[in-house]
């Protein structure tokens, strides 16, 4: 009997029984990381949800608050502007003093510019809600990435980055549906309230779980010089580019390339500069694929503009039916970015990234045929293409910046490459612009209806479909990143 009870006891204090044990140390991380890519991919989707969801409620928006076409262009374009010029600034400070907390006040941040942004009541408001709303997207743009890479080993990296890239895309798809839904029964209003809503749910999760943020950078004198330099000079060209056929676009272009170039030359004298110039020297990997970032954003970005007009406009689709239809891209790069993520663990990402790229420029010269007859059918069938093209580039390409730089350079990493998405997007809005009217002269691009709209929608996505090819030799050119980390 006694027997018995001292085997029964041993049997109890095992170390692996789980009774009144607490979990082992590695399952209690990799619940920590869970919880990481939880509030991470949740951050991811918010903004994207966001920005299609007010697309859909513009021209709602310029009814009740007697806005013209331009003004309603700014509700977008102030919170790319500020999300754009803040960047880098947040991703060097989340580095030095912790990325946590730089995430924690974007989504402060983030959710009160949402706020005032639905109780607005004209424009100045708005625009300046919606630039606050920007500088919360900075933050968590800045750090999101940079933390979700912390939490977990290179050979994972594919894979939940991929999930990361993936909600972005699952923001774009359910934006349109949900904004127009909710701008009907609710107001337009509704939609910076559910923003703000999703913001505070994620607050006290964040607090929570967001345990592996450690400061990975020496505290340092902040390069307040550079910082204004590559602020102003920024906001020039994203301002002056959309406006480049006029000599006030040309100038503002000209000054802020001027003043970019000049912080560039800063940068490189300064021993903590807010740009390490030396990141890029030698690191063929994480230049190259900054440049595929931004070709690639500067390419396909205006393509849901560009359809929108072509399918209500030419194809006389309304407002829903065309948004029913564009889903099918977004719809394929959500079910396809994690698996092409975890592919770019095994292979070589700029492989799978260039791969996706060439398939791009197919889905683009596709597009470049379209006709005024063009069925149903091609139409989805191109966007499919381009959907598995986005997938296959987009995962396997952040893998390959965040990878390519120190555990300490996640943040500027993260920070980089928000900036060429953001600006690419700002590029690809300027090219299409520019070229409806070049191509239409002093038409009324509110109300595009005349026989130049078809050339034009054609034209921007031919231009598209070069700049895009361009890109498939910059993104192969970038070179081996598993060799490396042998």
């Amino acid at each position: 009997m006694n027997g018995f009870k001292i085997i029964l006891l041993c049997r109890l204090y095992r170390p692996d029984h789980r009774i009144n044990v607490p979990l082992p140390e590695k399952d209690l991380k990799m619940q920590g990381n869970k919880s990481i890519l939880f509030v991470t991919t949740l951050s991811s989707f918010l903004t994207p949800f966001m920005g299609s969801a007010i697309n859909i409620a513009l021209p709602t928006m310029g009814q009740e608050l007697n806005m013209n076409t331009i003004a309603l262009g700014w509700v977008s374009t102030s919170y790319l502007l500020a999300a754009a010029v803040f960047l880098l600034p947040f991703g060097r400070l989340a580095d030095t003093f912790g990325r946590k907390r730089f995430f924690l006040s974007g989504l402060v941040v983030f959710s009160v510019g949402s706020l005032l942004s639905a109780f607005s009541l004209n424009q100045v408001i708005l625009i300046g809600s919606r630039a606050i709303n920007g500088i919360g997207g900075a933050m968590i743009y800045a750090t999101a990435i940079a933390i979700l890479t912390s939490a977990f080993p290179k050979e994972e990296r594919g894979k939940v980055l991929g999930i990361n890239v993936a909600a972005v895309y699952l923001g774009l798809s359910i934006g349109p549906t949900a904004g127009g839904l909710l701008t009907a029964y609710l107001g337009w209003q509704s939609i910076f309230i559910v923003a703000a809503a999703l913001g505070i749910i994620m607050l006290p999760i964040a607090v929570r779980k967001l345990q592996n943020d450690n400061k990975t950078a020496p505290v340092t004198d902040f390069d307040f010089k550079g910082s204004f330099l590559y602020a102003i000079g920024l906001a020039m060209v994203i301002y002056g580019f959309p406006e480049i056929a006029s000599i006030n676009g040309i100038l503002m272009l000209g000054l802020g390339l001027a003043l970019l170039i000049l912080f560039f030359r800063v940068e490189n004298k300064l021993i903590q500069p807010l740009l390490n110039v030396k990141i890029f020297k030698g690191n063929s990997v994480f230049v190259f694929s900054n440049l595929a970032a931004f070709i690639n954003y500067s390419a396909t970005f205006a393509l849901v503009f560009l359809m929108s007009f072509f399918l209500q406009q030419v194809k006389d689709f309304d407002a829903r039916e065309a948004g029913l239809i564009l889903i099918a891209q977004p719809i394929m790069m959500t079910i396809f970015s994690p698996l092409a993520g975890k592919l770019s663990d095994r292979i070589e990402p700029r492989l799978v990234a260039s791969l996706g790229m060439l398939i791009t420029v197919g889905g683009l010269f596709g597009f470049a045929f379209l006709h005024d007859s063009s069925p149903l059918w091609y139409i989805i069938l191109f966007q499919i293409i381009l959907g598995l093209g986005f997938a296959l580039f987009s995962s396997p390409n952040t893998n390959a910046v965040m990878s390519s730089v120190k555990p300490q350079q996640y943040g500027f990493a993260s920070a980089t490459l928000g900036t060429m998405r953001l600006t690419g997007q700002t590029m690809s809005m300027g090219i299409s612009l520019m070229i409806i009217s070049l191509i239409m002269g002093n038409a009324n691009v509110q109300n595009p209806s005349g026989n130049g709209l078809l050339t034009s929608i054609r034209l921007a996505f031919l231009v598209f479909a070069i700049l895009c090819l361009i890109g498939v030799y910059f993104s192969f050119k970038r070179g081996a990143l598993h060799a490396n980390n042998n």
